[in-house]
């Protein structure tokens, strides 16, 4: 499933949407990792996977509220995993840390949820450290990266993405997990903001 869509979807997103990516070279080839973006639309895994297509496939967590059939096997087939928001889901996280020790690519979006939207959201965006906690758990790289378009889709913006070198985190092995999770969550936040300010117009 994943391959079917890439391969449909990449014309429409190198043509119609004028998709770009750099950074490429800052992205593991041959070990798992944790991949985290900002989030503004539930299309963000989109671009964001793209530069990686055929060769590696993200791996994504999905909230929970989505696998309801026939959702559910869908986006299971396209690489996602359930996770219950607004709790501790160590299930979840237990599976992401395995997968990334496994080889693959976890995709995460630190603040949870998208930052803009017309309503009132009942989760609101801040950075949670579960991204950090799997990188420094599955001693795989955590590394960056900024997405720009997706919530303007529907104008045909371009979209852009920009990969950053992974977070450095050697300093943190030391420190109890949950406070080097905070520092490098700290240090993964900035460099995201820096990548989506350099894809500005």
């Amino acid at each position: 499933m994943y391959f079917l869509i890439g391969l449909f979807s990449w014309p429409i997103l190198h043509f119609l949407f004028r998709y770009r990516a750099r950074g490429t070279e800052h992205l593991p080839r041959d070990t798992g990792y944790v991949l985290a973006a900002g989030h503004v639309s539930n299309l963000d895994p989109w671009p964001l996977g793209m530069a990686l297509w055929p060769r590696r496939f993200l791996r994504f967590m999905a909230k929970s509220e989505l696998f309801w059939f026939p959702l559910g096997p869908l986006i299971a087939s396209a690489g996602a995993f359930k996770v219950r928001r607004g709790q501790a889901d160590y299930d979840a996280m237990a599976t992401a840390e395995q997968l990334a020790r496994d080889g693959h690519v976890i995709a995460m979006f630190p603040e949870g949820t998208r930052r803009r939207k017309g309503l009132r959201k009942k989760w609101q965006p801040e950075a949670h450290t579960g991204a950090a906690r799997i990188a420094l758990a599955a001693d795989v790289p955590l590394v960056p990266a900024g997405i720009k378009g997706t919530d303007r889709i529907a104008r045909l913006s371009s979209l852009r993405v920009a990969y950053g070198e992974p977070v450095p985190v050697d300093d943190l092995r030391d420190l109890e997990l949950h406070e080097a999770a905070r520092v490098a969550t700290d240090r993964l936040m900035e460099r995201i903001r820096v990548l989506e300010e350099s894809l500005e117009p």
